[in-house]
């Protein structure tokens, strides 16, 4: 659905100290069914599903920067079983000044996103079975700021996120810094570095990832790093993966990845995994299965787990 030209002026005006044109409104959504099975696990009952409508608003001002919000509906955050608003956002894209987005919610800086690129049809190899190593860089929460200018040089993409300090636990603002090189075809490297005081102890992260795209062969690296405070809690994350596109419908993929821990108590978490993707039309049918030795860091504790999607997008 495109509703063009509705009189979102007032409200455009009220964000942005300036003047609009016109504004647009857009809607768009997406619904899925998800089936999860896992090996020596009970999960109850493995069907899920997952909805959301999400409203975009967007506007030119006349000193040429666009103004944008979005919000989504979400019915799937709500254990309740109703509706939420969820991932409310406004973006304010300046051109080659840069783009500036605060998220209401559900916000995530920039390194957070580069902890694992590996190139997958579906899902991350370490994911989808219960109790493995959690391992995550850079801050993520409501009421964040991030930044993203690519005009200062070409294939050249800075970034920098800012999570301003709320609660007790997180006494101070969290910080992250992200680059990213795309000027060789095919070709693209990306580091980030990150400072997480959103929870009881400070979190350091740093990321580091290759992909190259050749044909219908995708190959990816990446290798991410988490340094707490907490004593003997670090873990480093070291993923590879490989895509094919068979057509234009269909890929698959392969995925390997290796959690190590400082605590000398835990083994190295490794896994495994397959994913494919096929998609006709506004429907995408996808499945991945990974097998997980030492889950969690805890020896000889290997599982196995699948998971099957058909998705829709309106």
């Amino acid at each position: 659905m495109n509703i063009k030209k509705i009189g979102l002026t007032a409200l455009a005006g009220a964000l942005v100290s300036v003047s609009a044109n016109a504004a647009e409104l857009t809607a768009s959504g997406s619904a899925s069914i998800n089936f999860t099975g896992n090996e020596a696990v009970n999960t109850g009952n493995g069907w899920t599903m997952n909805d959301q409508v999400t409203f975009t608003a967007s506007a030119e001002m006349d000193n040429g920067y666009t103004v944008s919000t979005s919000m989504r509906i979400d019915a799937s955050d709500n254990a309740a079983g109703g509706v939420s608003f969820d991932a409310r956002s406004m973006t304010i894209d300046m051109g080659d000044t840069g783009t500036l987005t605060f998220a209401g919610s559900d916000g995530s800086g920039v390194a957070h996103p580069m902890d694992d690129t590996s190139p997958t049809a579906k899902e991350e190899s370490w994911d989808v079975v219960p109790g493995v190593t959690a391992h995550r860089v850079g801050p993520e929460g409501p009421n964040m700021f991030t930044y993203s200018n690519s005009s200062l040089m070409d294939g050249v993409t800075v970034s920098a996120g800012y999570l301003p300090s709320g609660g007790a636990a997180d006494i101070e603002s969290s910080t992250d810094f992200a680059i990213s090189y795309t000027g060789v075809e095919g070709l693209t490297i990306g580091a980030a570095t990150s400072e997480n005081n959103s929870a009881a102890a400070s979190i350091d992260g740093t990321a580091l990832n290759v992909t190259y795209a050749m044909d219908a062969f995708t190959i990816g690296y990446s290798t991410s790093e988490a340094d707490s405070e907490t004593a003997s809690s670090d873990t480093e994350l070291t993923a590879y993966g490989i895509s094919y596109a068979a057509s234009d419908d269909l890929s698959v993929s392969l995925n390997m990845s290796e959690v190590s821990h400082e605590n000398t108590a835990l083994v190295d978490q490794e896994a495994i995994g397959i994913s494919f993707s096929y998609t006709m039309g506004s429907m995408t049918f996808s499945g991945t299965h990974n097998t997980i030795d030492n889950v969690g860091g805890t020896a000889a504790t290997d599982r196995s787990g699948y998971e099957l999607g058909l998705a829709f997008a309106f």
